[in-house]
């Protein structure tokens, strides 16, 4: 019976599932989306969701606390700076579990976290790595392109 056996382990000893999901909670600050599987998402949604409702406190001693907490300087910054003041009127509610489908290999379930009102941001890097991709794609026809005519010459002569 699992009667008051509260909690996510994830399959993990204590240290490793605390790497795990700091290392998550990391990536989501940065990111604003992260890709992973459905239990994982669960398990960090209420870290972030915390992280969050300190970086509205705004203060040194929350800062500090999220200092504790996250890997870098970078995700405390972008925490305080930019994704707390998103929610300065909401309490609570901060993530958002989107269902994915499953993994191939050992079939677990994926899932999307994501921030809550980050969809323009989202939208914004996804613009910039389509133009990026037809830039290269453009220049590689281009190559390929002068490369042909290179060898039709060759063939020629």
């Amino acid at each position: 019976m699992r009667h008051r056996n509260a909690g996510f382990k994830l399959g993990r000893n204590t240290s490793h599932r605390r790497a795990l999901l700091r290392n998550l909670a990391t990536s989501v600050i940065l990111e604003d989306r992260v890709e992973t599987t459905v239990a994982k998402a669960k398990a960090v949604r209420p870290h972030v969701e915390r992280l969050i409702t300190l970086g509205k406190k705004g203060d040194l001693h929350a800062r500090r606390q999220a200092l504790a907490y996250l890997q870098t300087r970078d995700a405390v910054t972008r925490l305080f700076d930019t994704v707390a003041p998103r929610y300065g009127d909401r309490n609570g509610g901060y993530l958002r579990i989107v269902r994915r489908g499953f993994q191939r290999g050992d079939g677990a379930e994926k899932a999307f976290i994501e921030l809550l009102g980050a969809e323009a941001v989202l939208d914004e890097k996804r613009q910039k790595r389509a133009e990026a991709r037809q830039k290269r794609r453009e220049e590689l026809q281009k190559a390929m392109e002068a490369e042909q005519q290179q060898s039709e010459g060759g063939e020629q002569a």
